[in-house]
């Protein structure tokens, strides 16, 4: 893939390269994990790296500055940025031990999240790029989360994310738990952004709980499934069909 720089100036661009470097070497490396056994076949054209600022409020509207397209990902690797987002996703309450979790978020868990916009470029999920899709899209974020997370964190990271993200699922679940996990990005990209947030956080939490307890740590079997229902022509709500409600 090639990697291409959008930065308003020569300082931003050299004092963010080394993480650039590093981020550039392991996704390489990740690459392949995923060409073998993902379905890593179409891979976007490149790395759009960026500031925050420009993430989202020039080259997008969207408010957290990473996504993808089928030809480019766009990321800003500003950790402090990140920091600073991820401390505002909580509204102001008063939730001092997370709060201390997202002041000191590591660059190993921001990498999951470049790692995931990769991921969505993976044959695993049907149609991907090829259109509006209304259908399921928990699952793929679910999953475009997970993956990372469970393939690039050491089991301690791994499970200070879920313990972070499960209580924020309680902590905000009378406010957006009301919606259906299939109604995914029903608040769309310009409600606050915990309930943006609160989507992925219980679309991780409901893959996780698929691969780890549904279906015995077989990731391949939680996708054939996903492609038989997919298949047989998507009859049900997808969280109806792997039964999330029992």
């Amino acid at each position: 893939m090639k990697h291409i720089y959008a930065f308003e100036n020569r300082e931003d661009y050299d004092k963010y390269e080394p993480i650039i470097q590093r981020f550039s070497e392991r996704l390489a490396a990740f690459e392949q994990t995923m060409e073998k056994g993902f379905a890593l076949n179409d891979k976007p054209k490149g790395v759009l790296w960026t500031s925050a600022e420009l993430a989202t409020s020039v080259l997008s509207e969207i408010p957290v500055p990473a996504y993808t397209n089928r030809d480019l990902i766009y990321i800003s690797p500003d950790l402090e940025a990140w920091r600073t987002l991820f401390l505002t996703q909580l509204d102001g309450k008063d939730l001092p031990h997370i709060r201390k979790f997202y002041e000191n978020y590591s660059e190993n868990h921001l990498f999951t999240i470049l790692a995931h916009e990769l991921t969505h470029h993976s044959d695993l999920f049907p149609d991907e790029f090829d259109g509006e899709r209304e259908d399921s899209i928990w699952f793929e974020e679910g999953m475009c989360e997970y993956l990372p997370k469970k393939l690039l964190l050491s089991q301690a990271e791994f499970d200070d994310i879920v313990a972070v993200e499960t209580e924020l699922v309680e902590v905000f679940k009378a406010q957006y738990g009301s919606r259906s996990m299939d109604e995914f990005g029903s608040s769309s990209y310009f409600g606050s952004l915990s309930s943006i947030m609160f989507d992925y956080w219980r679309s991780f939490l409901a893959v996780k709980f698929l691969v780890e307890e549904r279906f015995g740590n077989d990731i391949q079997a939680v996708f054939a499934d996903y492609h038989k229902w997919h298949e047989e022509g998507c009859k049900m709500p997808l969280a109806e069909y792997f039964r999330l409600d029992q």
